[in-house]
């Protein structure tokens, strides 16, 4: 059975940084496109970052978010620096069959994603 647990977030000023990490259980990571996605309240589930052959960046978060992946742990990390209020969202870590089946694209395709972690809450204040 696939699992995903996020852990990490938190609350921070704007400028600082926290560090996401999602355990994942029942599988390999490094098999799997791996992603970021997060939703902030009364928007849309949006992509942050994703992992398989490459890594995936979306442009908002650019230059600030860097996604990564432990295979020893089995764990995919989000690293968030310089970060700005509007960061403030639910984070969600998601899990895809098939690294090859990365790419920027599936930034904007939640529904893609067949396995969810219950998320985790960063509050970004000014």
């Amino acid at each position: 059975q696939v699992q995903l647990v996020e852990s990490g977030g938190g609350s921070v000023q704007a400028g600082g940084s926290l560090r996401l990490s999602c355990a994942a259980s029942g599988y390999t990571v490094s098999t799997f496109c791996m992603a970021w996605f997060r939703q902030a309240p009364g928007k849309e589930r949006a992509g942050v970052a994703a992992i398989g052959i490459s890594t995936y960046t979306a442009d908002s978060v650019k230059g600030r978010f860097t996604i990564s992946r432990d295979k020893a742990d089995n764990k995919v990390y989000l690293q968030m620096d310089s970060l700005k209020p509007e960061d403030t969202a639910n984070y969600y870590c998601a899990a895809r069959r098939g690294p090859w089946g990365c790419s920027a694209t599936m930034l904007g395709a939640a529904g893609q994603f067949e396995y969810w972690g219950q998320g985790i809450l960063v509050t970004v204040s000014s």
